[in-house]
């Protein structure tokens, strides 16, 4: 089927109406927009799946605005402390987002598309009728093409036939999905899953725990005194450590700090410092600081992927720590 088979015409852009807010823009309206090629992106600032899309986002931002292209991104949060537009606004600026958001922490918008998924492209064409969408990750030279066609039908004058080329670095970098062994996982009870401390653990209650003397791929463990709450693991003391097996080139994990102070931190990979295997967020010796909640690159594998345990041991009481993702 040709890209023009799989554009639809039967949706219109629902609109904004349900944001609390905006960045990098005064309010949009479809009318307003009416006359212009819309790419709207939905995305959640801790999300590894947008992270991974957002070089591309970006550079057709960049690329076509002159030509009549407008990208909304709407934030609609996964985990509580997205909610905080300062929060937003840190994220928006430290990951280059310049194109306008809508802050969406009731999932109005969300609801509006009738959306599923982070993260997710819907393109309205000049007459405000979504054309193309896709879910996930992936696409791009469909979801450009179909920017470049609608671009050309609203009568656009010199619009690229070539497609952009992004950099494949940072958090932005592709997964690498021939080695990928380890799912997203959840560290609370309520979608926590290969947890094997304790047989049995008081949910929501301080607890002791520890780590098996051997993990199997994809177990987790944790050791210390720790809290186990519906969405996250809360460390309660000094030293609570946080052991993964993983099979994977990249080790992420969502996490925050107390309300008040920082934690410093360190890492292990099969009891040693990572070395040239460490992530963007710590050093050859494992050494970090957890200082604001958002997603932290911990481990990447430059060479050949194995099945390796990951170790995290957090020097201050308050660490919270909410999902790993790999890639």
């Amino acid at each position: 089927m040709s890209l023009f088979g799989k554009l639809r015409s039967e949706t219109h852009l629902p609109g904004f109406d349900g944001a609390t807010g905006w960045v990098n823009s005064e309010p949009l309206t479809p009318e307003g927009l009416r006359g212009k090629v819309v790419l709207v992106d939905f995305w959640t600032y801790t999300c590894i799946n947008w992270l991974r899309t957002l070089g591309y986002v970006r550079a057709w931002h960049e690329r076509y605005k002159d030509q009549g292209l407008v990208v909304v991104g709407v934030h609609t949060p996964e985990f509580p402390f997205e909610h905080d537009a300062d929060n937003v606004r840190w994220a928006a600026k430290d990951e280059r987002v310049e194109y306008p958001i809508a802050l969406d922490p009731d999932f109005a918008v969300w609801r509006a598309f009738d959306n599923n998924y982070w993260p997710a492209v819907y393109i309205a064409d000049a007459e405000g009728r979504i054309r193309h969408n896709h879910f996930g990750e992936g696409g791009y030279e469909e979801c450009e093409m179909a920017v470049q066609m609608l671009l050309r039908e609203a009568g656009r004058e010199g619009v690229p036939d070539d497609l952009v080329s992004v950099a494949d670095e940072g958090f932005e970098a592709q997964a690498d999905w021939g080695t990928l062994g380890s799912p997203e996982t959840y560290l609370g009870h309520e979608q926590g899953q290969n947890f094997v401390s304790a047989n049995v653990a008081e949910f929501d209650e301080p607890q002791d725990f520890g780590v098996p003397d051997r993990l199997e791929r994809n177990q987790w463990a944790l050791s210390g005194n720790w809290t186990l709450g519906p969405g996250k693991s809360v460390a309660n003391e000094a030293d609570g450590r946080l052991a993964f097996r993983f099979h994977a080139r990249d080790v992420n994990l969502v996490m925050g700090p107390p309300a008040a102070g920082s934690v410093p931190f360190n890492v292990l990979v099969d009891g040693e410092p990572p070395g040239d295997t460490h992530g963007l967020d710590v050093d050859e010796e494992g050494n970090g600081t957890l200082d604001r909640p958002r997603l932290h690159q911990l481990i990447r594998e430059p060479g050949s992927i194995t099945d390796r345990t990951f170790e995290i041991t957090f020097l201050a009481p308050g660490a919270e720590a909410y999902c790993f993702t790999f890639g």
